[in-house]
């Protein structure tokens, strides 16, 4: 592969579908993604991996919805790693990027040699999907299970849409020829078409009675994910994060028997959505005393955007509902 097309594959994804399976997908590589990401923060290296986890899932499950509409991947826990938190925001037009942000909240000194996910501890995992203005956002809750973020991800489609899932991911550092650092990942996630899940009650096979694909396939179903399965299983990390292999060709190594068949490519960036307006709207709703309670000793309100560091000074005096009321009086 040249550079360019190494360049044309980094941060996109590639839907696909596998007809003679009932099966759908996608194929995503990150990069300047993940570095727009990570160079925001100092993390510890357990923390990055989980967040280059949840990035991954996160543009591999956002690809699917609609436009302007906004899917969020949060994980709230007790251990060391206290909340990780993805958004994907979709195009607002056709052909648009869509825009990934992330960060994590930790407790440094409790931050081990153990693996990344034991980090976390006990907590849930929550899918969260805004479809806009004037709606309710939907949001589905599983609890923290297996050894990866993938399998709560696997267990939440599982059991709140019925939907066997299952993703194959990779990621880490990679060193340039010219000693310069930088992450790259990669990934497949695979899942049956909704006809082809029956509904299934009552308790599952999977850990603390979760249900598993197992629970809520009928036979030939079983059969059709088995399979798929079975050839997921013999991709290599090096395939999943390139350079050598493009996304199609990926697809065909791993699927020819399946025939696979591709949709149009999502290209995905890391952005962020802070702006001094939002910051001003949501303190419109504090009055002039509360204002006051968040002012610093040299005369201002100052905040900070977790997602992307952006810092913002404000003058107290033009925020909350009370000086708006000054505002319309003049």
């Amino acid at each position: 592969m040249t550079l360019g097309q190494k360049i044309a594959w980094d941060d996109t994804v590639l839907p696909f579908q596998l007809d003679q399976s009932d099966v759908r997908g996608r194929v995503v590589r990150l990069d300047g993604v993940l570095d727009g990401v990570l160079k925001q923060h100092d993390y510890p290296a357990p923390v990055e991996a989980l967040i280059a986890e949840m990035a991954l899932m996160t543009a591999l499950i956002g690809q699917t919805i609609k436009l302007r509409w906004k899917l969020s991947l949060q994980v709230q826990a007790n251990g060391p790693v206290r909340m990780i938190a993805t958004d994907y925001f979709a195009p607002s037009e056709d052909g648009e990027p869509a825009k990934i942000r992330a960060y994590a909240s930790f407790d440094p000194e409790q931050i081990t040699d153990a693996p990344p996910f034991d980090q976390i501890g006990e907590g849930y995992f929550a899918v969260i999907l805004d479809q806009g203005k004037d709606t309710a956002p939907y949001q589905g809750i599983t609890p923290i299970a297996g050894t990866r973020l993938s399998d709560c991800a696997e267990a939440y489609f599982a059991q709140s849409e019925q939907l066997p899932t299952r993703f194959a991911l990779s990621y880490g550092r990679s060193t340039e020829g010219d000693g310069r650092e930088h992450w790259r990942a990669g990934g497949v996630m695979i899942q049956m078409m909704p006809k082809a899940s029956p509904f299934a009650s009552g308790g599952g096979s999977g850990e603390d009675g979760l249900l598993s694909a197992s629970d809520i396939l009928d036979e030939d179903g079983e059969e059709n994910w088995n399979r798929v399965n079975t050839l997921l299983d013999t991709v290599e990390d090096l395939e999943l994060i390139g350079p050598s292999v493009s996304s199609t060709d990926l697809l065909v190594r791993l699927f020819h028997e399946e025939t696979p068949r591709v949709f149009d490519v999502q290209p995905v960036r890391f952005g962020c959505t802070c702006s001094e307006e939002r910051l001003r709207n949501s303190l419109s709703i504090y009055s002039a005393k509360d204002i006051g309670h968040m002012t610093t000793d040299e005369g201002t309100v100052t905040a900070d955007c977790q997602f992307c560091g952006a810092h913002y000074t404000l003058d107290p005096a033009t925020l909350g509902f009370e000086a708006e009321a000054k505002g319309d009086d003049e």
